[in-house]
């Protein structure tokens, strides 16, 4: 998810303690300037970019709009996991005129809710600047527009070239060979896959790429979509795969960031580190970002190859009921323009564009290949937060997985009881 940082998810979001009189602590810019014609000089916008890079890239490209509009864009950032986490109440509030959020079915779900207001008119003027799997994936489950697409990035699994040329490792394209270089780089000293799972979202990562290499997109999204169950034999070998590669990963994950896990790799004390691309954003250094470089994660089974890439998607909607509902079409349109795209990855190089008519001319090698990777995919998923229930991820799979990873052998427990939960979750509106 890059955006860039992701994500720690939607705590109780099907609840109705959501709906509590409590204030909210994510809620709109005072400055809301009024009125839903077209007179007002200024759209608020509820941001999630907390960190640096994304949030001078969001800010200059806010500033672009502001000069070609005239148009004021009021930011109300908050903390990126605080902002997950408070995202429903929020919404159904009094929240920003827009706000920044993810493709896909994480978007579908407030859209479907009505805290999302639909956009097709937006996408009269953006859509030839997207590829029909931006468009499917900006679409609410009515056929409707719900979300202007920005940027999108690939998962895959980073390392330094100075590492691997030292110590003469081969990029692994199977299963059997990640195992074997996560020995030899054990032997060699090295954590052969950094890891952090503070934030309880990473370790969704590791689980979907497995399961989609094993059991192929079909049966993942399946699974995300609460049609199979989690004590299927095939649940089990996807965990009795991770068992295997787990003592190979960076000992005490649950109390570290993905940032501090990050910092293992850039410090060359980690051989390996499976996360976005936004991990680049943690090179500051000009040689080391150069020397960052990636794979797609290996083969488990032929029948699947590589031919799924996570890809998750980044971008903006528009709240149910905007104060300045014209001012935020305007923004809307802009920000799916190339234009748009291009002063944000001017920012922020760790991710692509989402439109097929941004121009490519600048990316870095990392971005080109990352671009190749997401262009010639079979299939793309969003992520395990994104492309199941954010109630049944955030209350029921980020801790499951929390524990699987402090106790692997409790695993027939663990998944017993995510499956009982999610009947319950999936059973209800």
């Amino acid at each position: 998810m890059p955006a860039p940082s992701r994500r720690a998810l939607l705590r109780g979001i099907g609840g109705a303690a959501v709906l509590g009189g409590a204030l909210p602590l994510l809620s709109a810019c005072a400055g809301s300037s009024g009125g839903s014609g077209g007179g007002s000089k200024t759209v608020t916008l509820g941001s999630n970019a907390s960190d640096a890079v994304p949030k001078k890239a969001f800010a200059n490209m806010y500033s672009a709009f502001k000069t070609k509009s005239g148009i004021t864009v009021e930011v109300n950032t908050k903390d990126h996991n605080t902002f997950q986490e408070q995202i429903n109440s929020y919404l159904q509030g009094t929240p920003d005129d827009v706000f920044t959020w993810f493709a896909g079915y994480r978007m579908q779900f407030f859209a479907a809710k009505g805290l999302a207001s639909p956009i097709d008119d937006v996408w009269q003027t953006i859509g030839q600047n997207f590829p029909d799997a931006m468009k499917q994936l900006s679409k609410g489950e009515d056929g409707k527009y719900y979300f202007v697409p920005l940027y999108t990035y690939p998962w895959a699994i980073f390392y330094r070239k100075s590492v691997f040329a030292q110590h003469g490792y081969k990029v692994p394209t199977t299963w059997d060979e990640l195992v074997a270089l996560c020995k030899q780089m054990q032997k060699d000293g090295l954590v052969p896959i950094a890891f952090g799972d503070k934030d309880a979202w990473p370790a969704m990562g590791t689980f979907d790429q497995i399961n989609f290499r094993l059991n192929g997109y079909d049966f993942h999204k399946s699974l995300m979509a609460g049609k199979e169950s989690w004590t299927d034999a095939k649940v089990k070998a996807v965990f009795d795969h991770w068992a295997e590669l787990l003592p190979y990963h960076q000992d005490g994950a649950v109390g570290r960031t993905w940032q501090d896990a990050a910092q293992t790799l850039v410090s060359k004390k980690a051989g390996m580190y499976l996360l976005g691309s936004f991990v680049a954003q943690q090179f500051t250094n000009q040689a080391d970002v150069e020397d960052l470089d990636f794979f797609a994660f290996p083969e488990i089974n032929s029948a699947y190859g590589q031919d799924t890439v996570e890809a998750p998607t980044d971008g903006f909607m528009l709240s149910k009921s905007p104060k300045n509902h014209a001012g935020a079409v305007q923004l809307l349109e802009f920000l799916g323009t190339p234009e748009a795209e291009s002063f944000y990855l001017a920012s922020d190089p760790s991710v692509v564009a989402a439109s097929s008519n941004a121009p490519t001319s600048s990316y870095t090698a990392l971005q080109k290949k990352a671009y190749d990777m997401i262009g010639g995919a079979k299939s793309l998923t969003q992520f395990m937060d994104r492309d199941s229930r954010p109630d049944f991820t955030s209350t029921v799979m980020q801790p499951a997985l929390q524990n699987f990873v402090r106790d692997p052998k409790g695993v027939d427990g663990i998944l017993s009881s995510i499956e009982r939960q999610k009947k319950t979750i999936f059973a209800s509106s």
